[in-house]
């Protein structure tokens, strides 16, 4: 984890059996993806009378690296009145640790995306006979990709203005696009935004 887990008490014990266990979970979290880059996670016990439910509160907190945050909390009220807070925070950290999965999932390309949800650009500058380019994205930044990267052999096709959809990777030297998949032909041009 690139930030120390940043752990907050109000109206609970802070017990060495407690930290312990945190400090497993955290560490399962860790093995699920180990690029986190924080994780908050609050415990309390607010000043209410229940009549069914835990009256625990716990909240967690993980920041991933394409700067979602995964938030899981378990409110007072929610499970069973005798539940232990041991049993409270194994239980929003099991939370955690499925959404985490998704979010890895979906990071690694694992889990399908809609075409919606795939960036579209333009193509800025193209070089054929080195086989590379650079798309120009909406936020403006130029995106390198490579011939390989161009799905159904459409590179040759591709020119200047040519709008395309793609996938973006963190590369050894910056962002670069792969499935990159033409919109429309090199007749019908978008002009790059300024």
């Amino acid at each position: 984890m690139q930030v120390p887990v940043e752990i907050a008490y109000r109206n609970v014990f802070k017990t060495e059996e407690l930290e312990s266990l945190i400090a497993g979970e955290v560490a399962r979290l860790e093995r699920v993806y180990d690029r986190i880059t924080s994780c908050r996670l609050s415990v309390e016990r607010p000043n209410q009378h229940l009549d069914n439910g835990s009256v625990y509160r716990v909240r967690i907190e993980v920041r991933v690296p394409s700067g979602k945050d995964i938030v899981v909390k378990s409110e007072p009220g929610q499970g069973d009145l005798h539940d232990s807070l041991a049993t409270v925070v194994q239980d929003v950290f099991d939370r955690a640790r499925r959404a985490l999965r998704k979010e890895v999932a979906l990071m690694r390309r694992e889990m399908k995306r809609h075409p919606e949800q795939e960036p579209q650009a333009v193509v800025a500058r193209i070089f054929p006979e080195d086989g590379y380019g650079f798309l120009l994205a909406p936020d403006a930044r130029e995106i390198y990709f490579h011939r390989n990267a161009v799905l159904n052999g459409d590179f040759d096709r591709l020119e200047e203005g040519t709008a395309v959809r793609y996938v973006e990777r963190q590369g050894e030297q910056g962002p670069q696009a792969s499935t990159v998949k033409v919109v429309q032909g090199p007749s019908t041009r978008l002009r790059p935004s300024a």
